[in-house]
This record gives structure tokens, sequence and C-alpha cells, in this order.
């Protein structure tokens, strides 16, 4: 049979997932109708509305098998879209016909103009109502040439789509997606394989209780039966293995074969010790193949065992031993974490972004986990800080305010469009978009896109004030009272509610001023046998601010913790007693 391997890559939320849905079920591809979204399988996926991981499915079109791996679009799961276009030979790039190419289009074509891949361009959402898809088609070819591709990447065919309802052409419009169908077949190459002993890259791993670790890649070279004995090449050496099931994809099913077809993407069980980047190799000819290539992180953040007061009260794996082995599982499939142990029970983490760490992070929690965490910091290179390309739009009568901001944390504009709203695009540091989320929210009155994707390095950028305000800390242990969060609400911003059980050097709000405020909140108003009509106040107290582990990482000081466990989030200080951090403050 025919193949085709073909990734399809977007900027977040153009659409990718919901096309592949569509693509499934027009090749009859699914054992029974699903959902929408299918490949988004986890909760955090579902929850957010996000490709995270990158997932393998296959359909069968006029006899042509073509395998179709879906990719995440944020620039924080870079590593997921590396491995997958180590899998592949051609790209589908996803273009929204209204927003046109954004910083995450910039950062996975990157990839793939690299890889030297044959792109399709897909002008999707034609239907919206501010869809521009002929400008859109020459500001992508733009970017390309930008990007250095090559003259038969720039001689690219094109379709006009509507995802959503399964749409795609040409030319005149269609009712199905049978020429999207057709122009893969007609323009994606043929995988490239040689005869010979068998050869495959490990792109990426799961595992079965049954059949131990599955390593999913390739086949670059011969073949594979069930039962056959394999060479696994490390960076630093040789084991041996046995093939214990040999798996091709099937829509979203894994079906087992007796032999893998050579350039097809398949699935081999029970392989153990292999990790991502390693070679399986016939044994009479242990080749390896290059490992795969990964940018460096940007971003870390150091994890601790939790030490607050409450710590053991609320998660099953507390110690440092639990949160080490949790970390080197993790280490075995995210391939863009780097993780070292920098103390006794003290972790760093280092990720290519605070989402990257976060989804991470909300992972372990999730699975019972309890731990602190630090503020993210940027990571240097030779002397140089990370740099982000920011894109943001928002109303015109609200961009001033949004760029006196992005002024005062050293950002430079590359490019503006002006019309009903405005979209420019800056390069700034990458340490100056910590905290910035809720800043624009707030600015653009929840009317401002933003995003962002790494730039490059370049020279460090000085001071940048990335918070104005204070935090607002527990001077008492003992359980809040609305009477005390009244008195206190004109200068606080409150986390908490009434009945919150807190604890000496526990963050309790955000202080409206630069510095920290230390609050009583615990107190109870005094009671008489006097009740005179009007002379009670009535308490009415403004919703306590939930911050999401994103909001709260990005909120956090130098000085302070996120004390993270399965049921709640909560903000510290570091040193929890308020006369020694004055001290500390005095040295």
């Amino acid at each position: 049979m025919e193949i085709r391997n073909i990734a399809i890559i977007a900027h977040v939320d153009h659409g990718k997932t919901t096309l592949v849905d569509a693509m499934l079920r027009q090749a009859k591809a699914l054992a029974k109708e699903e959902g929408e979204r299918i490949l988004d399988s986890g909760d955090l996926e579902k929850e957010r509305g996000i490709t995270i991981l990158a997932k393998n499915t296959a359909v069968v079109w006029g006899g042509v098998k073509i395998n179709i791996v879906d990719t995440p679009g944020h620039a924080d799961f870079g590593g997921e879209v590396e491995r997958a276009l180590s899998l592949v030979d051609g790209v589908l790039l996803l273009v929204d016909a209204a927003e046109g190419p954004m910083p995450q289009t910039r950062f996975v074509l990157r990839k793939a103009l690299q890889a030297g891949l044959k792109p399709i361009v897909v002008l999707n959402k034609v239907d919206k109502k501010e869809a521009r898809p002929d400008e859109v088609l020459n500001l992508t070819f733009d970017l390309m040439v930008e990007l250095g591709a090559t003259e038969e990447q720039l001689d690219f065919p094109y379709l006009y789509a509507i995802g959503r309802d399964g749409r795609a052409w040409r030319e005149a419009p269609k009712e199905d997606l049978s020429e999207l169908f057709q122009t893969i077949l007609e323009h994606i190459p043929s995988p490239r394989w040689e005869e010979g002993p068998f050869q495959l890259l490990v792109a990426n791993l799961d595992h079965s209780p049954y059949l131990g670790r599955i390593a999913i890649g390739k086949v670059a070279r011969g073949r594979v039966r069930k039962g056959e004995s394999v060479a696994i090449l490390k960076g630093d050496g040789v084991l041996s293995a046995r093939v214990v099931a040999v798996y091709t994809h099937q829509g979203l099913e894994r079906v087992e074969v007796e032999e893998s077809l050579p350039g097809d993407i398949v699935a081999l069980a029970g392989v153990e010790g292999v990790g991502i980047g390693d070679t399986l190799a016939a044994r009479e000819a242990p080749e390896a193949l290059p490992r795969l290539k990964v940018d460096e992180p940007t971003v870390a953040l150091t994890l601790t065992a939790n030490t607050s007061p409450f710590a053991g009260r609320e998660g099953a794996h507390v110690t440092g031993q639990k949160l080490k082995e949790r970390l080197l599982k993790e280490l075995r499939t995210n391939v863009a974490l780097q993780v070292e142990e920098v103390g006794p029970e003290v972790f760093e983490l280092r990720g290519r972004g605070e989402l990257h760490l976060a989804i991470l992070l909300e992972t372990m929690r999730r699975e019972g986990y309890e731990f602190s965490v630090g503020q993210p910091r940027v990571l240097t290179k030779d002397g140089l800080e990370p740099y982000e390309l920011l894109v943001v739009e928002v109303p015109q009568d609200r961009f001033g305010s949004v760029m006196e901001a992005l002024g005062a944390r050293r950002a430079e504009m590359v490019h503006m469009e002006v019309g009903e709203r405005v979209r420019a695009e800056f390069v700034v540091p990458a340490r100056a978009l910590f905290g910035f989320r809720s800043l624009f929210l707030s600015l653009t009155g929840g009317e401002g896109l933003l995003s962002h994707t790494f730039h490059g390095f370049g020279p460090e950028a000085g001071p940048i004030p990335t918070r104005t305000t204070g935090s607002a800390v527990a001077m008492e242990a003992g359980v809040a009272t609305a009477y005390s969060l009244n008195r206190l609400q004109e200068r606080v911003q409150f986390f908490i509610e009434p009945g919150t059980e807190v604890y000496v050097g526990m963050i309790v709000g955000e202080h409206v001023r630069e510095n920290d405020l230390d609050v009583n909140v615990t107190l109870a108003k005094k009671l008489t046998n006097i009740r005179a009509a009007g002379s009670d106040e009535n308490i009415r107290l403004v919703p306590p601010r939930r911050l999401s582990l994103e909001e709260a990482l990005e909120f956090l000081a130098e000085d302070e913790l996120l004390e993270v466990t399965p049921k709640s989030l909560r903000l510290r200080k570091k040193v929890l007693d308020p006369s020694q951090r004055k001290r500390l403050v005095g040295k």
C-alpha cells in the first residue's frame, strides 16, 4: 500500500483539530460517531480548548494510507512539534483567513521549512465576516520568504476551507474535503526509505500495563516482525530488546500487524529501556540515526516539597522522593523539559515557557501531588537574554494604554496595522511578559487578543518593572471573617472569602500600593448587648479574585512561593514570620 505522512500545523485556535475530525469522518475512519475535537482527549486539552500532545491517526483515501499527526499550536509545546515533524514528509499549514499568520504560525512554519518539508496552505474559516483570504495568502507567502523557504517550498498549493463544516476547495466551493485529500496525494511525497536492515527513530513513547513500553516512530529502513530482537542505540550505549507486538494506526485505533511497512508510522511494544531520540535497529546492523534536536529551554522555576503549616493535608504524594520519581518519569516523554536536583528535595525545572511548566504542574496536582514552586525566571545564554515576538490586537481607544505599559517593559514595536482594531507586533524581553497578561486584560477591558512566541536571544535589557502592587500577608492564623475583610477591602483585592482558613505568612490578597501589607483577616466584631436600628454595618464584600495556576505563577514575587495541592492554590511568603521578614529587609 502507498503511504503519505503529513502533520497539521497552525497557530493555536486556527482549527487544526476540527479539520482532522472532518477528515476522519469523511474517510469513514471512525468505528462509531464521536464528539468534536476527537484527538484532544486529555482533560486539560478539553478544558482549555488547546492541543498539548502531538497525536497520530490515519485514514485511507483512494487506496493510499495517509498518516496524520495533529500538533500543538503553542510554542511552549515546541518539543511536541519537533517530534511530530520527524515523522512526516509534508505539512498542512492552516491559517485563519481573518487573523492571518500569527506568532505560532511563524514558529511551526520555521520548524517545517528547516526540516525540508513540503507545505500545503489551507486558508481556513473563509466564512468569517472579516475573512480576507487573498491578502492572508500573500502574507503567508511573504512569511515563507522571510523564513528562508526554498523555491520548491514556495511553489505550494493552497485551498480555501471551512473546517467546521468539513469543506475545502481550490477554486469553486465544494461540499466535502475530496479536493484536500487529492491535493495531499498529489503534492506530498511518499516517505523516503531504504531496503536493508531495520531502522527506526523513536519520536514518542506510550505504555501498556500488559505489553510494557511502546515506542512510536517512522520506519526509515527495512521491516520488523513481531517476536524479532532489536538493538536500542542510546546516546551512551546499546541495549537489546524483543518486539512483543507491531501496531499500525487506523482511524483512532492501533491495529496489530505481523510486519511493519517501510515508511509507515508504527508502534512497537515491549522495547523496555528505549527513550525518545533513540534508534531501534536490526541486531546485525546496529546503526544509529541522528538524534532529535530540540530547542533549549528559556524559563526555569524551583520546585520543592511543601513546607507550609498546611503541608500534607490534601495531597497523597508529598515527599521529595515521590516528587523526584514523578519528574524522572516525565523526562522520559517530555523532551523539551530539563530537571536538575539543586539541593535536598529541591528541583529546578527548565522548560519552553510558563505554559509548558504550568501544564506539568497542573497535571501533577491532579495526580495527587503536593509541592511548592518559586517565581519563574528566564534563562540567559552567553550573557544574552531571551526575547519574545508579541502580537496584540486591541480596540483603537485602548491601544494607547497598552503601548504605554509595553514601553515601560522595554518593548520595541516592529509592525502596526490600523483599522477598527489596532494590530501591532513587538519584540520584548521574555521576563517582561511575566504578569503582563492580567494587566493586558485589565487595560483592554477583556477585548484584547495577545499571543507571543520565542524570537531569539539579545542583549540584557536592564531592570523591568513587572509588578506594581504589593501583597497582603496574613499576620495571624485562624479563619477569615467578613468583618475583617470588609474593613480592609478598600486597600486590598482579596484572593480568599469569609470562612477560609489562613496561616501566618499566607498571602491573602493584592495590596493596591507597591509595598507589602501585613493584615489580620481573622478579627471578629466585638459583640454587645445593645442593638440599635441602623447601627450595624451592612457588609458588602467584593467577590474574591480566583487565580488560575498560570496567574498565580505570574503574580509571584522573588520572596514568595506558590503552594500547590490537589484541592488548593495558596500564595505564601518564603519566610512566614513577619518579624524575620523585616529583619531580612533591613539587611
